[in-house]
């Protein structure tokens, strides 16, 4: 057999096992009389980590073999370099998810979650039309909403609802330009998720999202400047569709506001939105591979791909401590501190716009 067949084989036997796992634990959780222990499921995080790490070694060990992201006009890195990466995600997590005996209100979005990546992954390999990759997605997305509770608003909530878990399916997948990005932003978006479901007592939601931030963390040891490996489709866009799916139903299950996963997650948020309603707006192809984001024009005016990230990190962080301290808060507090965010971002993007054109002009007078 040859050595690419053998990436095929592992991949399309491994998503369905991953699945197959998940669902027989949690078959396995409800005939219990009681609960597993909290020793048992602590170790799950520890466990997606060490799967994460190993399988992103066992990808390298192949790298020859990997469809390999190469350096164009569009790109920001100089050296072929392989997109798989989010497969380690995946399948690190989802050992962690079949350890931890999820609830089975949790099951729907994992094994969709999982699918999603199994698809991606086919992506990241040959390359599917991007309607094929968009029906996909809005069927994983009504699928999910078919097994959510009432979401308040009748259809119009429910269209604000698809429209919001689309956005964030594919703002993941946008914002996976730079080394230790979006690797990054799942560490801290998935961590805090964890943090507040601990402190509320839903430690199966808490085990969940510690799964994801761990086999990020894993793979972020790997991604970070200078990358040895990126994410690909097969991790960003599962990543982006459990962002939204676990931030949907936290806001259900009362453990935050639907302010807090907009905060947490707002630095991807704001950067492709307003990126792409600008490329919009000047008529160009938001589809379409560039380099126009505010954290690639940074990279381009010297900031690099390390103090990007560093930069961006301490933005996550400031934003995530921001919607921890709006959690028990009222409407008329949580938008004051929206509002505040506001302005910081319109400042940010600003004063970056402003540097982006004094840079270009002195490009083109060169």
């Amino acid at each position: 057999m040859q050595p690419l067949y053998v990436i095929y084989f592992f991949g399309f036997i491994s998503y369905p096992t991953a699945i197959f796992a998940v669902i027989t634990s949690c078959i396995i959780y409800r005939s219990l009389p009681t609960n597993p222990i909290p020793e048992v499921m602590s170790i799950s995080p520890i466990v997606s980590c060490l799967v994460s790490a190993l399988v992103i070694a066992a990808l390298l060990s192949m790298r020859r073999f990997m469809p390999m992201d190469h350096p164009n006009h569009r790109s920001l890195h100089d050296t072929p370099t392989p997109r798989t990466g989010g497969l380690s995600i995946m399948l690190g997590a989802a050992c962690g998810w079949a350890i931890s005996w999820p609830q089975p209100e949790q099951i729907p979005m994992l094994v969709l979650a999982i699918s999603l990546s199994a698809i991606s992954f086919v992506d990241d390999f040959n390359g599917l039309p991007i309607a094929v990759r968009f029906c996909i997605q809005v069927a994983s997305v009504a699928a999910l909403l078919c097994f959510t509770p009432q979401i308040p608003g009748g259809l119009p909530g429910i269209l604000v609802a698809l429209v919001a878990l689309l956005w964030m399916v594919n703002l993941f997948n946008f914002m996976d330009g730079s080394d230790g990005l979006a690797g990054g932003m799942a560490v801290f978006g998935f961590g805090l998720y964890s943090f507040v479901a601990y402190d509320a007592g839903m430690v199966s939601f808490a085990i969940t999202s510690a799964c994801l931030a761990s086999a990020s963390a894993a793979f972020l040891w790997f991604n970070f400047y200078p990358a040895r490996i990126f994410m690909g489709d097969a991790g960003s866009v599962p990543l982006g569709f459990l962002a939204a799916a676990m931030g949907l139903a936290g806001w259900q299950g009362e453990l935050w506001p639907v302010t807090f996963p907009i905060l947490v997650f707002s630095p991807f948020i704001v950067d492709a939105t307003v990126t792409l309603l600008k490329r919009r707006l000047q008529g160009k192809n938001i589809w379409q591979a560039h380099r126009e984001h505010y954290f690639q024009r940074l990279i381009q005016m010297g900031w690099g791909h390390r103090k990007t990230a560093l930069m961006e990190y301490v933005l996550m962080l400031a934003c995530g401590i921001s919607a921890l301290l709006i959690r028990h808060t009222s409407i008329k507090y949580q938008m004051i501190i929206i509002m505040g965010w506001t302005v910081v971002y319109f400042l940010l993007l600003y004063v970056i716009d402003k540097a982006w054109r004094t840079y270009t002009k002195e490009i083109a007078s060169t």
